[in-house]
Order: C-alpha cells, then sequence, then structure tokens
C-alpha cells in the first residue's frame, strides 16, 4: 500500500474495506444485486465504497480498497459519479463514435479507475490515458471502456489480463447492458486486432466476448469477418511461393520450418502458425552478444572435450537414453504397443536410408520423416504420437535423437549406431556444436525468441504481401475495425418478478419533432408478478424520469402493447416477461439541449466509403455542401494539414463548365479524359447545388 493511502486510511473514523482482488465482484462478493444498472450502482457504492472528504471537478468519488493476493499489494478502485447538469461534457463522444449518438442523454454517468500511482485522483483523471483501467458506464447500462493498461503499460503488478477480468465481473455483477472499446492494443508495435483476428478471429478483447461493433471507412460486420477470413486461409507453401524472390525469402521459410519442426500437428496456414506461435515460449537460450573468433573456437573445443572426457559412456547412456520397447508400455495410448514399435522402426528405417543416400548432414526434418513414414504408414496420427516421443531413445540398434541444426537452426531427427548394442557413440563435431553464432547473412534467427519472430511475419507477411491487392485490401478492412461491443442478454431468473425493457415514444403531438429518428434502448424495468398495467406504467415513468433528461417530467399515458386494456388489469398472461414494450408520454423536454449524446450539432456524413455516420476518423466538410467526409478518402494524409478552402469531387464537378470536345480527339474513339472525370453528382440534387 503507498503512503498516500495509508495517510488516507489514518485520517478515515474506522478502517476501510478491502476486498480480494480477484474475487471482486464475483456472485455475492461482497454484494449479488439484481435490478437494473441504474439501482445497482447506487447499492455498489454503498456497500463497497468509501465516499471520499474530497471533490474532483465538484463530482464526489468513493474509494474500494482491492488486495493483490499473491503480491501482497493494494491498490485503490476509485468510482466517479458524473452529474451531467454540471460536467463541462455533457455529450459523450464515444457513444457517437459507437453508433450510439441517437441515444438520450443520461443524467448520470460512472468513471471506474485504477490509477497507475495509487494516488488520489487530480483534476484531469478524464484525459489520463494512463490509468491503468478507466471504464464509464451511463446509468442506463451502456457504457465503454475507455483504457487499460497492463504491464507493458506501466503496471507494476497488475497484467492486461488480470485487469480485465476485474473490469468484466464488474459489468456482470452490476448487470452493464452494452460496453464498447476502441482497440488500438499493441504489442511491441503490432496492431492486436490484426495479429489476434488473424490467429484466433477475434481481436484481444474478444477473449472476454467483444465482437465486432462497425468499422471505420464504411467497412460492415460482412467485410469483417472476410478479411479475417481471407487472410487467415492463406497457406504457409503459397506464402513461400509469393515470397520466393523477395529478399526476406531465407528468414521467412526459416521461420516456417522451424516451427511446423516444433508442432506436433500440421501447421498448414498463416492462422495455424500464428496461433502456434502466440501459445508457446522460447525454447531455446537467450541470444548472446557477438564474440571473438577465438570465444567461438573455446566454445567448440570445450563442449567437444567435455564430450570425449565422459569416463563411463554405458553410465551415460543408461541416464540419457531409454529403450523404445520398454517407454511404449507407460504410454497411454490409444495405439497396442505392436503398432506403436513398428511405427518407431518405419521412422527409423527413413533415418538410415536418408542417412545412406544424403550428403552433407544426416538429419531430417519432422516433416520431411513424416513423409517418408507415410509412404508405409497412412494413420498421421499414429505417426504424429510416435515423432513425439522419438527423443533420446533406443529403437533397435539406433538411438533416436532431435537435435538443432546448427548451421539451418531447424530441429532434426537423427540416429546414431550403438556399439554392441549398448555404447552411444560420439556424434559428430558439427552435430554436437552448442554455441553457434548466428548465420552473417541473415541477423533472424528462429526460436530465439517468439515474439521477434511474430513481429517479422506481422512485417512482412501481413504488412508487406507482395503483389497481392485482395490481402493488402483484406488486412487494411481489419486495421480499419477499431469499435468492438459486448452485450449481455436479460436472463430472467428471478422469481416472483416481471422483467421488461420500456422504450419511450413521443406523443402523437410531438411526432414532427423527430424524437424518434433513431432507435434509443428500452430501459430496464421490473415489478412484482402480479403488478397491473397502472403499476407497469408508474414504474416506467419513475425509471424514465431517473435515467433520461429529456424525459424529467414525462408522464406516461400508453403502452403501445397493451392499448385497450385497462390499467387494473393484471400483468401476468397477458404480456410476457423480458419483452420490450413502448410507452408513450407527455411532458418530453423537447426544448432541453440535453437531448441526444451526439449533441444538437445537425451534421451529413456522406463519404465514397460508404460512411453515413462518423466513425471517430479524421473529417472534412465540402465549404458548398457542407458534408463531411474522410480526409483520407479525399486523398488528404494523415500528415497533412487540411486546405482552408475544401470542395468535394461532387461539387467541383458540378461547377466545371460543360467539357469541349478537343479537336485533336478522334471522334472515332473516346478521349482518354474520359477516365479521368467523375459522373455527375447525383446525390447532391437533394442539396440544390449544381443543378
Amino acid at each position: 500500500m503507498s503512503f498516500s493511502l495509508i495517510e488516507t486510511c489514518r485520517k478515515r473514523k474506522r478502517w476501510p474495506k478491502v476486498f480480494r482482488f480477484h474475487s471482486f465482484a464475483d456472485p455475492g462478493c461482497p454484494i449479488n444485486p439484481t435490478g437494473p444498472f441504474r439501482d445497482n450502482i447506487r447499492l455498489f457504492l454503498q456497500e463497497c465504497g468509501e465516499l471520499e472528504d474530497y471533490h474532483i471537478q465538484g463530482m464526489p468519488l468513493w474509494c474500494t480498497l482491492l488486495i493483490h493476493e499473491k503480491s501482497n499489494f493494494m491498490t485503490p478502485l476509485y468510482t466517479i459519479e458524473d452529474n451531467v447538469y454540471h460536467s463541462a461534457h455533457p455529450f459523450c463522444d464515444h457513444c457517437r463514435c459507437a453508433g450510439w449518438s441517437g441515444h438520450f442523454v443520461s443524467k448520470r454517468r460512472y468513471h471506474f479507475i485504477i490509477p497507475i500511482d495509487n494516488k488520489p485522483l487530480d483534476e484531469g483523471f478524464i484525459d489520463n490515458q494512463s490509468h491503468l483501467l478507466h471504464g464509464l458506464i451511463h446509468c442506463n447500462g451502456y457504457g465503454h471502456l475507455l483504457c487499460i493498461n497492463g504491464i507493458e503499460g506501466g503496471s507494476k503488478f497488475l497484467s492486461g489480463r488480470e485487469i480485465m477480468d476485474l473490469w468484466d465481473r464488474i459489468c456482470i455483477n452490476l448487470r452493464a447492458r452494452r460496453i464498447a472499446v476502441e482497440d488500438t492494443s499493441k504489442k511491441r508495435s503490432m496492431d492486436l486486432r490484426l495479429l489476434h483476428g488473424i490467429a484466433y478471429g477475434h481481436s484481444w478483447f474478444g477473449r472476454w466476448g467483444y465482437r465486432f461493433c462497425r468499422g471505420s471507412f464504411g467497412v460492415t460486420d460482412h467485410n469483417y469477418n472476410a478479411a479475417i477470413e481471407l487472410v487467415s486461409s492463406l497457406e504457409l507453401d503459397e506464402v513461400l511461393q509469393y515470397f520466393s524472390k523477395t529478399i526476406c525469402h531465407k528468414e521467412i521459410k526459416q521461420i516456417i520450418r522451424y516451427y511446423r519442426d516444433m508442432s506436433e500437428t500440421q501447421l498448414i496456414t498463416i492462422k495455424d502458425l500464428l496461433r502456434f506461435m502466440l501459445t508457446i515460449k522460447s525454447r531455446a537460450p537467450p541470444p548472446k552478444k557477438a564474440a571473438p573468433p577465438t570465444s567461438t573456437f573455446i566454445s567448440r573445443n570445450s563442449t567437444r572435450n567435455a564430450i570425449s572426457s565422459k569416463p563411463n559412456p554405458m553410465k551415460e547412456k543408461s541416464v540419457r537414453y531409454k529403450k523404445f520397447s520398454s517407454a511404449v508400455s507407460n504410454m497411454d495410448s490409444r495405439w497396442p504397443a505392436r503398432r506403436l514399435e513398428y511405427a518407431a522402426q518405419v521412422i527409423v528405417d527413413a533415418l538410415k536410408e536418408n542417412k545412406t543416400n544424403g550428403s552433407g548432414s544426416s538429419g531430417m526434418t519432422r516433416q520431411d520423416v513424416r513423409d517418408a513414414a507415410r509412404l508405409h504408414i497412412g494413420d498421421t496420427g499414429l505417426l504424429d504420437y510416435v515423432l513425439k516421443s522419438l527423443n533420446n531413445v533406443i529403437v533397435g540398434n539406433y538411438v533416436v535423437r532431435r537435435m538443432v541444426n546448427p548451421t539451418t537452426r531447424i530441429l532434426e531427427y537423427n540416429i546414431h549406431e550403438l556399439g554392441n548394442g549398448c555404447k552411444a557413440p560420439e556424434p559428430p563435431e558439427p552435430e554436437m556444436k552448442v554455441l553457434v553464432e548466428p548465420p552473417e547473412e541473415s541477423d533472424q534467427v528462429p526460436g530465439i525468441d517468439v515474439y521477434s519472430d511474430v513481429v517479422y511475419l506481422y512485417k512482412n507477411v501481413l504488412l508487406g504481401y507482395p503483389d497481392s491487392e485482395p490481402v493488402d485490401l483484406a488486412v487494411q478492412t481489419i486495421l480499419d475495425s477499431r469499435h468492438f461491443v459486448k452485450e449481455w442478454t436479460l436472463i430472467d431468473e428471478i422469481e416472483q418478478v416481471l422483467t421488461f425493457f420500456c422504450r419511450l415514444k413521443p406523443n402523437f403531438i410531438d411526432i414532427k419533432s423527430e424524437l424518434n429518428k433513431e432507435v434509443n434502448p428500452g430501459e430496464m424495468v421490473m415489478v412484482p408478478l402480479h403488478a397491473t398495467v397502472g403499476e407497469l406504467k408508474q414504474a416506467a415513468e419513475s425509471a424514465l424520469r431517473d435515467t433520461y433528461c429529456i424525459a424529467e417530467r414525462v408522464m406516461v399515458i400508453e403502452i403501445t402493447e397493451l392499448v385497450g386494456v385497462s390499467d387494473e388489469e393484471v400483468l401476468f398472461g397477458v404480456v410476457e416477461s423480458g419483452v420490450e414494450v413502448c410507452v408513450r408520454g407527455i411532458g418530453i423536454d423537447l426544448d432541453t439541449p440535453l437531448k441526444y449524446q451526439g449533441g444538437a450539432d445537425n451534421w451529413k456524413v456522406r463519404c465514397e466509403c460508404g460512411a453515413q455516420d462518423d466513425d471517430g476518423e479524421r473529417m472534412v466538410a465540402c465549404d458548398i455542401c457542407e458534408v463531411w467526409q474522410h480526409t483520407r478518402c479525399c486523398g488528404i494524409d494523415d500528415s497533412e494539414t487540411v486546405p482552408p478552402l475544401f470542395v468535394c469531387t461532387g461539387c467541383c464537378d458540378s461547377l466545371v463548365p460543360p467539357r469541349i470536345e478537343s479537336a485533336f480527339c478522334d471522334s472515332s474513339m473516346d478521349c482518354a479524359d474520359d477516365f479521368l472525370i467523375s459522373p455527375e453528382p447525383d446525390h447532391l440534387m437533394e442539396f440544390g447545388y449544381g443543378y
């Protein structure tokens, strides 16, 4: 616990509650709320938080102390209640980017923050991106995960997964409805939404159920899934063929072969390879600094001397090697020992034949051995199982070992004949070389650092696939998909209670106000099992007043699905629990500026990429039609400043006088300019420009 926390605790009249980090917000730990989020958060603050004696920007905050059991480290979880009536930023930019700009402005929103330094929060906490955790949930249950920083982000004890697990438990416990996140997470300069998207089919946040919400630049759910499928299905043999004439072909080939040999299952596609690489740890020693030639020579000689000076080869054999026929008796295999021994003998025969006929290294890679053995055994599962077990074992009169080839740095199978069936011979010097300097012609040595190999494939294969527009477009589509959302569906498990989602609709008199221009989420309302229609109206009215600024004085007069049903009628048996109902009312504050999360700006987005709404990307407005478009789609690079006067292509075409046919153009041929003039902008007719 930091000194600032200790001093804060001493000033309190009683010692604060402390909760275990890894079990906090589990069901019943410490609370098990069953109502909607707007009620659950109040119970959470009452039971789990200690009200601080200071305010931030006029907002009250509560502190919950969490202790990390393994490191005995205590960290504070701050919860800040932000009342939009007193906020300098009442509208939510995050809602707009998530596609929720048409949601009503909620009266309150709650920030959940774990600071990086365990110190009390300062005035700039909202824009601080160094928090270990910063989540925001509106009182209607919709929210945003704004930032998360694990070990690489500056955390001393908490990993990113631990923080995400905590956030997920909090959302479940308080019954959040939808949480959106903009995935900009990176690891060693790699965008994880691309790396994990190809390896696992979803982003890093997909582990916790976050799925595609909306893409930038007009990317749809179908585009995203198609892009994932296209890149994930690239076959490794095809990749090697495409890169055969590039400068990085050798390195890519070595990486693919190294991990194919290491894997117990076949790696066919780039998805298989990346997933395997992300799930293993490096098995090679850490990289060593370059040494002068004499040191390398000494290392080689010392290794040879160490081997030749062993006094008792029989004892060494008994320690290092074991008979395969004895080992199979202890194997929990679905194949009988007879088949296992036969498969091992076939593999040894293949290695013997290769050693007799081959030149240079007598070893064979796992794939080569497998292919040779398949000529005699069709059961690939049997071969994979036996190959996995063949290391430092005796089959017949031979010792089978797996060793790294010092030249290719690839794992190979080797055999050595036993002298009189008992002595393991001294292998050739190159086969036992331990300290090997990296090849001068390449700095990329597979296996030393798995993530270095992943970075190499990421930069050279994923981002640099040669002469393939579909792959480039698919990769860019994945990178343009940053918004993901997790939704919690209602589990109607509470007995003696009916649950409804009441969506506010305007009164018939107010329809012209366009209050229903976008679908607003229904508010969760719970009533007793034998409640009447009138009691449901009262409960819906109370919930709407408590949640939205626009409904502070609303009076519910009608439920669309229950038109004609008396207010005294019991709901049970009339309408099913868990459904959404539309409520109409009077007293809706149509004049309040706090109406929609997108604000009062009625700006139009219509970009050539297909975007129809703000997606968080940089945009520019045409000075004639005032329609917003992406700067990237308009040919303005992100590093360039937007010109002071900008006219979109459609308006430019409408202002250009009719084109005069050039005398140099043959009337029988199309003028080359026809390929440079865009079609007439029919979409501008609705704005009345150019026509």
